[in-house]
């Protein structure tokens, strides 16, 4: 890394630093229609097959995880810059540090999850059925062993644990940035390097055991211990996708058009590069050691997923999300087109969804995937959510600048440059 001439930061005022009022309009659409629309999508795939209800709220669940796994990588994305004192994210640091507040109304978004527990019994979660163990011929040993950890009250403590953590830390790096760009006090970025390690280690411990309970737990006697670090891979990619497409949209719209370079692009196109690569070694380690072990335990959750439909769906996954975007991301030509790297991120985005929606909704009783009204009813209901909270972002970010504009690191962020 080296860096190059670069004109001097502007002044903390300057309209680039600012939200641009072609996008601030559009929060009060988004959060309605978004809202209208999430609903929507829930309600009708509440009525689809013969379990409705319980695929309504696979569906409902596949929209909540994929956007909080975006939420989580973003959160990520920030305490990691902070641990490794990187200088070149500065200028796209404070998009992401706009989304990861966005875990607040994840936390009220995920109360319809906690309330299917305690209002139904197996609308969501088969081990929240009392006659799950018996009907499927588990030892009442080993059920009861497993219905130690998984129970309502327990599962809805762990959770609102989770939210406690990620809240606190969103909030606490936030506020702390938000303050230096009122004060310019550099002091405030040694405060948050200071804490970005143990934050990671909550992180890290939060986000294993919250994709053990909400995803994982669907079906009830299969483990994996890989499986928080396969959610993980995608949530930060996925988080490297959204930082792409919206400087670009940024970009588009008037703000930090001098401030985020071809350089940055190219960086981004790195991660997400090497995040695909990280996304497909994690899935495929998954797999091969599941299946050359062999146990029936194990076994359960990749066979429903290699038949009929779900094979296809699987297929999808290995050329499309792994095969295209990495031949598609490798070149150095590419990386280097804003265009170009936008175009792959927002693709991405879609792809991560799938596998989310892959992860989830096979484990809807009977492997029901609700034919082409299933499918509508899912896109409405992330599409809302995803808009719900895009709506609420650009709220955040016109009461605040899009770029840390008091960070001590700005100029060296401005003046990178790969070689």
């Amino acid at each position: 890394m080296s860096e190059h001439n670069a004109p001097a930061p502007k002044s903390s005022d300057d309209p680039a630093f600012m939200l641009p009022a072609s996008l601030a309009v559009l929060r009060l659409p988004l959060c309605v229609g978004g809202f209208i629309l999430m609903s929507l999508g829930w309600y009708l795939a509440s009525g689809v097959g013969q379990h409705g209800q319980n695929f309504g709220m696979s569906v409902y669940l596949t929209a909540a995880v994929y956007c909080m796994t975006i939420v989580l990588g973003c959160l990520f994305f920030v305490l990691i810059q902070h641990l490794v004192r990187a200088g070149w994210s500065i200028v796209v640091r404070r998009i992401a540090e706009l989304a990861m507040v966005m875990v607040i109304p994840m936390g009220i978004l995920f109360i319809p999850v906690i309330a299917s527990l305690w209002t139904g019994e197996g609308t969501l979660y088969r081990w929240d059925n009392p006659e799950y163990g018996p009907e499927h011929g588990l030892p009442n040993n080993v059920w009861l062993e497993k219905l130690r950890w998984l129970n309502e009250g327990w599962f809805t403590v762990r959770t609102i644990g989770y939210f406690a953590v990620w809240t606190s830390l969103a909030l606490f790096f936030f506020k702390n940035s938000i303050r230096q760009d009122q004060t310019g006090d550099k002091a405030i970025t040694d405060k948050m390097q200071y804490w970005s390690g143990p934050a990671v280690m909550l992180f890290s411990l939060t986000t294993t055991f919250a994709a053990f309970d909400w995803v994982m737990s669907l079906a009830p006697m299969w483990f994996s211990t890989m499986f928080g670090v396969y959610l993980f891979a995608g949530s930060i990619l996925g988080a490297h996708c959204l930082l792409a497409v919206a400087s670009y949209v940024l970009q588009k719209q008037g703000a930090m058009r001098d401030e985020v370079t071809v350089e940055h692009y190219h960086d981004l196109g790195k991660l997400i590069f090497g995040f695909v690569f990280f996304w497909t070694y994690i899935s495929f380690s998954q797999y091969l050691l599941i299946w050359y072990g062999n146990i029936p335990e194990e076994t359960e959750w990749f066979y429903v997923r290699q038949i009929g439909n779900w094979g296809s769906v699987a297929l999808v996954l290995i050329f499309f999300h792994w095969m295209l975007p990495f031949a598609g991301t490798m070149s150095r030509h590419v990386r280097r087109k804003p265009g170009l790297v936008c175009a792959w991120g927002a693709y991405l985005l879609i792809m991560h969804y799938v596998d989310v929606y892959f992860m989830i909704m096979p484990s809807v009783e009977q492997g029901n995937a609700g034919g082409v009204m299933g499918v509508v009813t899912s896109i409405m209901c992330v599409v809302g959510m995803a808009g719900l909270l895009s709506g609420l972002c650009l709220i955040l970010a016109q009461q605040n600048k899009v770029v840390a504009v008091h960070d001590p690191r700005l100029g060296e962020s401005i003046a990178f440059e790969n070689i």
